[in-house]
């Protein structure tokens, strides 16, 4: 395994105090020196690093876009069924590192960033059409054609709606639970 580099280093503490800040001011509002300062740097040196707020909150996005194909690669390994492959989406949806307050309320202002955005817009269509077909790609091998489409809408928005009350949740969430709840969601929706 080779070193890492110290920009490599910096990065992610950049993107992990990204991530702090902007759950604790909103994307909106918070400024690069709260960023800084949250990751005990300067706002030069997020400047040097990503160029702009936008670009500092593109990289962090495609960090935690990484852990969710990261996620999903793993759930699939060892998998034999569709339903299986499902509970693996969820699952990769709500790992232990994707799923926490703080990262879940950066993805929503993400969402709601992106139409404003043509950077931040790539991201999330290329982040929605890669979990639309895997959802598809199960589904359709368990329900009528007919069924697919509305099964898999009910899936995403059970995603997005418990992502959506962890972001705005004052508590900590429950990876393990959301799970557990997730695979009786995919249970409900392909009787």
């Amino acid at each position: 395994m080779g070193r890492k580099r110290i920009r490599d280093i910096r990065n992610k503490e950049l993107i992990e105090a990204t991530i702090v800040a902007v759950h604790r001011h909103g994307y909106g509002v918070v400024t690069m020196a709260e960023i800084a300062q949250e990751a005990g740097a300067s706002a030069a040196s997020i400047n040097y690093y990503f160029g702009s707020k936008e670009g500092l909150m593109e990289a962090t996005m495609r960090h935690l876009l990484t852990k969710l194909k990261v996620a999903m690669i793993q759930g699939y390994t060892g998998t034999k069924t569709p339903k299986e492959r499902l509970y693996a989406v969820m699952d990769a949806n709500f790992a232990d590192d994707l799923y926490t307050v703080e990262r879940c309320s950066i993805w929503m202002q993400f969402w709601a960033n992106a139409p404003y955005s043509p950077r931040l817009s790539r991201l999330h269509r290329i982040n929605r059409a890669r979990v639309r077909s895997h959802f598809l790609a199960e589904l359709s091998q368990l329900l009528t054609a007919d069924q697919v489409e509305p099964a898999r809408q009910a899936l995403q928005c059970y995603m997005d709606g418990v992502w959506l009350q962890a972001a705005q949740s004052d508590q900590s969430v429950d990876p393990k639970t959301a799970r557990a709840a997730a695979h009786q969601v995919v249970d409900l929706v392909i009787r």
